[in-house]
């Protein structure tokens, strides 16, 4: 078993990114706890073209089957009114926490230690813990409220990775863009792992 990563999804666009790195993840064998935000769910819909469940063992099914994922036994889903979740926990929280897509309403809960659900106690939790919480923001134009949230959280040492479009290595694809910013995650999670590296040896 590798890591354990709780990885969360809000509303904001950008589920495509967030699934490629929950496929990596468990492929990579880590232990994957799932959590999504109310807005995460509409959104996770309307852009995959997925019905997707908020009860959890339905959700899983339902990402298993239509993402193909693999070892499964690792991957556990939570409402995200469950208060009783072992990521909502300082005692029993995974190593790393990633945010894919943040959305800002998120962000500036987390920046300011609002807790009003699941998801934001466990980001909650993974700061005071002083573990490693990775943001995947997905905004544009940022306001000076967006900036001044993430500024205050990357004082505490919380890394703040926009899925920022990149053409060096030369994408063929779409998928080779999120790829790209997977890869940027895993290294930021310290995973090692196989994928294409599109610079240098």
């Amino acid at each position: 078993m590798n890591k354990s990563i709780v990885l969360a999804i809000t509303g904001a666009s950008g589920i495509p990114i967030a699934i490629e790195l929950l496929k990596q993840l468990l492929i990579l064998d880590c232990e994957v706890h799932l959590v999504f935000s109310n807005a995460g769910i509409i959104t996770f819909n309307h852009e995959m073209g997925t019905k997707l469940s908020i009860n959890p063992e339905k959700c899983k099914e339902n990402l298993a089957l239509n993402y193909k994922l693999e070892k499964i036994d690792n991957l556990f889903v939570y409402r995200n009114s469950d208060w009783f979740s072992p990521i909502a926990s300082g005692s029993s929280i995974g190593e790393s926490m990633v945010i894919c897509p943040c959305s800002m309403s998120t962000l500036a809960k987390v920046a300011n230690g609002i807790s009003d659900d699941l998801l934001t106690r466990a980001a909650d939790v993974i700061i005071k813990e002083r573990k490693n919480l990775i943001l995947v923001p997905r905004e544009t134009p940022l306001s000076v409220i967006h900036l001044d949230n993430m500024k205050s959280l990357s004082k505490l040492g919380v890394s703040i990775l926009p899925p920022v479009l990149t053409f060096y290595h030369h994408p063929k694809d779409i998928n080779d863009l999120i790829i790209f910013i997977v890869i940027k995650i895993l290294n930021q999670l310290d995973i090692k792992h196989n994928l294409k590296k599109f610079w240098g040896n």
